[in-house]
């Protein structure tokens, strides 16, 4: 067992401040792109509602009460953040809230030299990134309430870190958007494993990701696989932990064979190595 010391500020109703769980929850850890858990101090049977700038956070349940686990966007500004607590048992118009601080993380900066025409897109490969932003957001707004089988995941294929989470990028001496995942180098054709069990929510071949595999793990929990070679899973397939997804490539914006490996929680992108073992 570990113990986690939980840093939050509960508005209604009041919680205690120290909880005795399991290793299986994410660590926590609340920067930008990090996660915040909360006891929600209720012992309702049903499955609580809670939800974060717009989007329902996972609630799992803990000996005698609930656990919000909330990921935080790597845009997420420092100081404090409220999640709202929908009880069946109160009003509409007075949910229950519970205030975090997010502090500071700083992370690392990269410049790269890519294709030109994957840094300032033609029309037509803007609109196809445009089309394809629409259906990520679609997928990361996928919700259903299977409790996901853990948070603790081995790395979906061997190899050495390449890039971490929030690197800053800088493409042909202009800068974009922080590193939303962590990069593992790999021989072109390995395999990639799934971490866990879940249903593949959707594949595809998308511009700056290559061929991509997206799974549902449950409550909002969804895991992303980029840049491979192959894609030897279906959309809707139920899979296992150690199933087969496709193998590592360079598809897309990449500069050599590795996976890209993302998980977003919440619809928020956070650093998969605190979900390592």
């Amino acid at each position: 067992m570990m113990r986690i010391i939980i840093a939050a500020i509960c508005s209604t109703p009041a919680f205690a401040v120290a909880l005795t769980l399991t290793p299986t929850l994410p660590r926590e850890h609340a920067v930008p792109g990090g996660v915040e858990i909360i006891r929600l101090n209720i012992t309702q049977d049903a499955l609580p509602i809670v939800e974060s700038d717009g989007h329902r956070v996972m609630v799992i349940r803990a000996e005698d009460t609930w656990l919000a686990v909330v990921g935080i966007p790597l845009a997420a500004k420092l100081g404090t953040h409220r999640v709202t607590l929908y009880d069946p048992k109160l009003p509409l118009e007075k949910p229950a809230s519970f205030e975090f601080v997010v502090v500071d993380q700083q992370y690392s900066s990269q410049s790269l030299n890519v294709a030109p025409r994957q840094v300032n897109l033609s029309r037509a490969d803007l609109a196809r990134f445009n089309r394809e932003r629409l259906n990520i957001e679609k997928v990361l707004n996928e919700w259903t309430p299977n409790e996901p089988q853990s948070f603790r995941l081995p790395p979906p294929v061997p190899g050495v870190r390449s890039s971490s989470f929030g690197l800053r990028r800088v493409f042909n001496g202009e800068s974009r958007n922080p590193h939303s995942g962590m990069d593992i180098a790999a021989a072109l054709g390995t395999p990639v494993l799934s971490p866990a069990d879940g249903q593949v929510v959707d594949t595809g071949n998308y511009f700056f990701n290559g061929n991509t595999v997206f799974l549902n793990h449950g409550r909002g929990f969804i895991s992303m696989y980029c840049h491979l070679k192959s894609i030897d899973v279906k959309r809707g397939q139920n899979i296992t932990a150690g199933s087969r997804l496709g193998t590592v490539g360079m598809t897309g914006r990449a500069t050599g064979p590795h996976l890209h490996w993302g998980v977003s929680l919440n619809h928020a992108w956070i650093d998969p190595a605190l979900l390592l073992p």
